[in-house]
């Protein structure tokens, strides 16, 4: 071991060096500079910028969070996929509302979304999970998510067991879509976009939608 002391949690923070992120910088709507952001998240090569802490409700009235993958965006919000049953599937159903934070923290960047949920329809969800690799296909039956299991050896033969019932046959409806799984759509109702600057001047426009469908644009303090 070093004898070098580690150094404080309150000790560790750094200075970021972005340009000032101006008004004139931000595109007209929150979805424009959403693929704006993102696109150069891709272009620099961060890994998996789809990922995105989902926050949702407890059953409990306290915040929920957890990691998912962005599947897909349009003109109506951001689609993930995930077990209906699972413990977010049922606080959306109790309290259909959720925040999304993206964090691209090489690039002192994040955005927060806010806003309603709703199920996808049973064809945009069975187009993905047919997309999907025989294997997630099959994970997708054989956990019951978010249930308590006794053992990973279970869940292992559990999988062998929906793999015996659903063959690879290398055509994507060899695995039926089950019933309890599909996609959600967060619809914004205000987007944030977060940009880290020198000396904790740290730059914040928050997109807020109107009642007559327009967007909004305001500097926050950081």
């Amino acid at each position: 071991m070093s004898d070098k002391a580690e150094p404080s949690i309150a000790g560790m923070r750094e200075d970021y060096q972005n340009e000032p992120l101006r008004r004139k910088d931000l595109a007209e709507t929150p979805f424009e500079q959403f693929h704006s952001w993102f696109s150069k998240a891709r272009e620099a090569g961060i890994r998996e910028p789809n990922a995105m802490t989902l926050s949702t409700i407890g059953l409990d009235q306290i915040p929920t969070s957890r990691t998912v993958l962005l599947k897909d965006l349009d003109q109506r919000g951001f689609t993930f996929f995930t077990n209906y049953q699972s413990r977010k599937g049922l606080e959306i159903e109790a309290h259909p509302g959720a925040s999304l934070l993206f964090l691209w923290k090489e690039q002192a960047r994040q955005i927060i979304v806010r806003g309603r949920v709703e199920k996808v329809s049973l064809d945009e969800s069975e187009a993905y999970f047919q997309s999907r690799p025989y294997d997630s296909r099959i994970g997708a039956w054989a956990s019951e998510q978010s249930t308590m299991i006794p053992n990973r050896e279970w869940l292992v033969e559990r999988n062998q067991m929906f793999c015996e019932r659903y063959p690879e046959t290398d055509q994507p409806d060899c695995v039926p879509i089950p019933e309890f799984w599909g996609g959600y759509r967060v619809l914004p109702s205000s987007m944030e976009f977060w940009q880290g600057g020198h000396g904790r001047l740290h730059d914040r426009f928050v997109y807020t939608k109107t009642d007559q469908g327009n967007w909004t644009i305001e500097r926050l303090s950081p």
